[in-house]
């Protein structure tokens, strides 16, 4: 019987390189290792980055809900999407704040803000750079999702001091399609190269449910290592079924299948932040506990992510305790990382 060498690289540039050059067979390759395999190196890149006993903390809050214009299938702020979901106003700053402050007291050391808009409008730009403000006077990391973004705009969030941009890219470029109409995949890599230009970090990931196959994952993941940088932080969701959304009754995902989508993306993103995001609610403490072993190194934490459900703090407490891991006041890699 022939083993594979524990001790060989996984490709011609090594284990734990950091590579812009990806290709499709050889991120199938990587999803079609044996499970202990795959796991072992994903944990042998991820201690070579990180302290593979610390999580960091960060808190999502919706600034302004529902009544989006976008046709994301997965979205319950979709105003295509028939939830009952009410729209609201952008927030006053003092009530984020509040928030901003509750977060900090549990452990969040980013926060993140996320509005159900197509993109803001100039006008909102004040209201919200206000926000970021405040919050960075607080002392934690700043994350905001307002959805497109134009270069002057993005400059402006970078000159109030924001710390980090979200924008998914959702799925793969082949199976995008099927999901949104009303955004194209170009619109969404126009908005992350505004980001960059205006010198921000880029958080930017996926969702793992949606229907794709594993071909898709594996796209979506060399799409997003691809990237001229890598994003800083690399969300990855799992689909929570809201009634009323187009994506309500896809089949469910396997748990081992999610742990491998986390697996691949530490190898071939190793010195970004792999963050477990949307849909940990319905997750076992277990297949938490595989995902960190994996290279999962950060959670959103906190009751509520947007408008759908997330374990409370105290969950999560007792969980990092279980598994003997405390939380990372910085989030960042190791002083002595080698890349």
């Amino acid at each position: 019987m022939n083993f594979i060498d524990r001790h060989a690289p996984s490709n011609a540039h090594g284990l734990g390189a950091v590579r812009h050059d990806w290709t499709q067979d050889e991120v199938e390759a990587l999803f079609a290792l044996p499970f202990p395999e795959l796991m072992f190196r994903a944990q042998t890149v991820h201690r070579r980055y990180f302290d593979p006993d610390k999580v960091q903390l960060s808190t999502l809050l919706s600034i302004k809900t529902g009544g989006c214009p976008e046709d994301c299938g997965y979205c319950s702020q979709s105003a295509h999407a028939e939830t009952g979901l009410k729209a609201s106003k952008l927030m006053e700053v003092e009530k984020v704040l509040e928030q901003a402050r509750a977060a900090k007291a549990s452990g969040a050391t980013r926060f993140c803000m996320g509005a159900a808009w197509r993109s803001p409008k100039d006008r909102d730009l004040d209201k919200v750079c206000a926000m970021v403000e405040g919050v960075k006077a607080l002392g934690m990391e700043t994350c905001m999702t307002l959805g497109m973004l134009t270069g002057p705009q993005a400059l402006r969030l970078k000159q109030s001091g924001l710390d980090y941009y979200n924008h998914n890219l959702d799925t793969s470029p082949e199976f995008y399609g099927e999901v949104i109409t009303t955004r194209t995949y170009q619109e969404r890599l126009d908005t992350l190269e505004n980001v960059r230009q205006a010198g921000m970090n880029v958080c930017c990931g996926g969702i793992i449910g949606l229907g794709e196959g594993q071909a898709d994952r594996a796209s979506l993941l060399r799409t997003l290592a691809n990237l001229p940088d890598h994003p800083e932080s690399v969300p990855i969701n799992l689909l929570v079924q809201v009634k009323g959304t187009k994506m309500s009754g896809t089949d469910h995902v396997h748990p081992l299948d999610f742990v491998r989508t986390i697996a691949v993306a530490r190898i071939m993103m190793p010195a970004s932040m792999v963050r477990l995001s949307a849909g940990r609610e319905e997750m076992s403490d277990e297949l938490q506990a595989m995902c960190f072993m994996a290279g999962a190194n950060s959670i959103f934490s906190g009751a509520c992510l947007l408008t759908t459900p997330n374990p409370d703090v105290n969950h999560d407490a007792l969980l990092f305790q279980r598994l003997g891991m405390t939380t990372d006041a910085q989030g960042g890699a190791h002083d002595h990382a080698t890349p």
